[in-house]
């Protein structure tokens, strides 16, 4: 038997998982007890540029930064894609929220990103 924890959705579970031999029958599925949630590890946080803006653009769920759509200084209105994330094989636009200017841009291609983490700001 071996034991893991895992997370979903920032809510952490222990598990016990069993292997079975060839042509045994499965065990009976033991009650999973439900864990104190952990707490998430603190992004790393790239230093913002000097003229960054206050209104901030976060990923909605954890991916891959696939592209970045717009740049800095580029002039933006709401529903404009600014950066794409990739989670589950699927592309994610993350849009603006509001019309305006990408100040700056706190991603590269690649990076990996959690839900609600920054991926760029808006002034």
């Amino acid at each position: 038997m071996k034991n893991y924890t895992i997370t979903v959705n920032g809510t952490a579970y222990d598990v016990t998982v069993e292997e079975n031999g060839a042509g045994a029958a499965p065990a009976a599925a033991a009650p999973v007890k439900k864990a104190a949630p952990a707490a998430a590890p603190a992004p790393a946080a790239k230093a913002a540029s000097a003229g960054a803006g206050s209104i901030r653009i976060e990923a909605g769920a954890a991916g891959k930064v696939f592209k970045i759509d717009a740049s800095v200084g580029q002039a933006v209105k709401k529903g404009d894609a600014v950066v794409t994330i990739e989670a589950m094989k699927m592309e994610i636009p993350v849009v603006a929220p509001q019309d305006g200017t990408v100040a700056s841009i706190e991603v590269a291609v690649g990076d990996a990103c959690e839900a609600g983490g920054l991926l760029a700001t808006l002034k």
